[in-house]
């Protein structure tokens, strides 16, 4: 009888085996249907979010249906590459899955290329499908490794520490129950990205985020398990890990940086509600600035015709001015002119009158 126990949490134990049921004597494994349980509900979500990140749920399903095949083999190749000890001798077990041995970084970076290939062929943005998806990721993660529990595998080192897990296959020694652990995170991971999700400042946060917190608890994780899939004396899954933490979180900083060192014109803020509100309040001032300028050029304006209209009426006050002086003068003049002339009329009569007498 296959059971798992935990002996330091009140003794508790589990009959469970790997098999759920049978189908015409087909078995019908815990390990499939628990994954496809977490992937169905993260598809659900996400469709049930679309719409408010600008994507339409008949979009989902298209993207779904191109990437699960692929992330599904991709997985597989994964672990059948760093697991080849396994499969030399009977490689017709490469394509049976239902026991296990699919490994969740060759699923999330073969579903990575399918998206990205999907975005740019519908013309989407490939950083906001990114953070759109992350969150259910991490969720379809955290369900999925409840398969694990099931079949008694990825757990890790001796343990003494009261949940240390023990089983028909693992041994009446406690170990780390390192498939709980990685399914804590995972769903912790969930919950804070999509709070984080409504206050990103740049499209691609998200995602960034995922891969470098999955990457940190993934490192410390696979320290601890003892059937880690090695590349010579390295964890693969660890490295990997490690790489993911660093480039990403130097391009999250780089990307921060720089768009606090950009002008508001030029800062990318994402699809948030505060985004909104900045947009809203920039072109508020911008209107204010050009109703200043034009009341400014207005005032401007009048005074300038103002001043004009105020010197050419000086101007037409001082011409008249001249003008009636001019007149006065002129006048004055022909009376004195008239009395000059009277009085030699009046002197070449009386020359006149004087000669007239010398003749006579």
């Amino acid at each position: 009888m296959e059971f798992i126990g935990f002996p330091g949490l009140w003794g508790l134990k589990f009959n469970i085996g790997r098999v759920a049921f049978t189908v015409f004597n087909i078995p019908i494994y815990w390990y499939g249907i628990i994954i496809a349980f977490g992937f169905l509900l993260a598809v659900m979500l996400g469709m049930k979010d679309s719409r408010k990140f600008g994507l339409d749920p008949d979009t989902i399903i298209d993207l779904v249906l191109f990437a699960a095949p692929v992330a599904i083999i991709t997985a597989r190749l994964y672990y059948v590459i760093f697991s080849w000890e396994m499969f030399k001798d009977n490689p017709i077990d490469i394509i049976n899955t239902r026991k296990g041995g699919l490994a969740i970084y060759g699923a999330v970076i073969g579903a990575v290329i399918v998206a990205y290939i999907f975005a740019k062929k519908r013309k989407l943005s490939v950083l906001n499908l990114f953070d759109f998806a992350s969150p259910y990721l991490a969720l379809a993660q955290g369900i999925g490794r409840w398969g694990n529990f099931v079949n008694q595998e990825a757990y890790g080192t001796p343990t003494t520490l009261p949940w240390g897990m023990t089983g028909s296959d693992i041994g009446n020694t406690p170990v780390h129950p390192t498939f709980l652990y990685e399914s804590i995170w995972d769903i912790a991971l969930f919950i804070f990205l999509l709070w984080f999700r409504k206050r990103k400042k740049l499209n691609g946060e998200v995602f960034f985020l995922y891969m470098i917190l999955y990457g940190a608890g993934r490192f410390w994780i696979e320290s601890l398990r003892t059937d880690s899939l090695m590349l010579g004396s390295l964890r693969i899954s660890q490295v990997l890990a490690f790489l993911f933490v660093v480039v990403f979180t130097i391009v999250f900083v780089t990307r921060r940086r720089k768009a606090a060192l950009a002008s508001t014109d030029n800062i990318e803020i994402g699809v948030s509600e505060y985004g909104a509100v900045l947009e809203r309040l920039k072109e508020e001032e911008e209107n204010q600035a050009g109703n200043s300028v034009a009341d400014f050029t207005a005032d401007s304006t009048a005074d300038s015709a103002a001043d004009a209209t105020g010197d050419v009426l000086a101007d037409e006050q001082t011409l008249n001015g001249e003008i009636s002086e001019g007149e006065g003068e002129t006048s004055s003049e022909k009376p004195a002119n008239e009395g000059t002339q009277n009085e030699s009329v009046q002197n070449e009569s009386v020359q006149n009158e004087g000669v007239q007498k010398d003749e006579a």
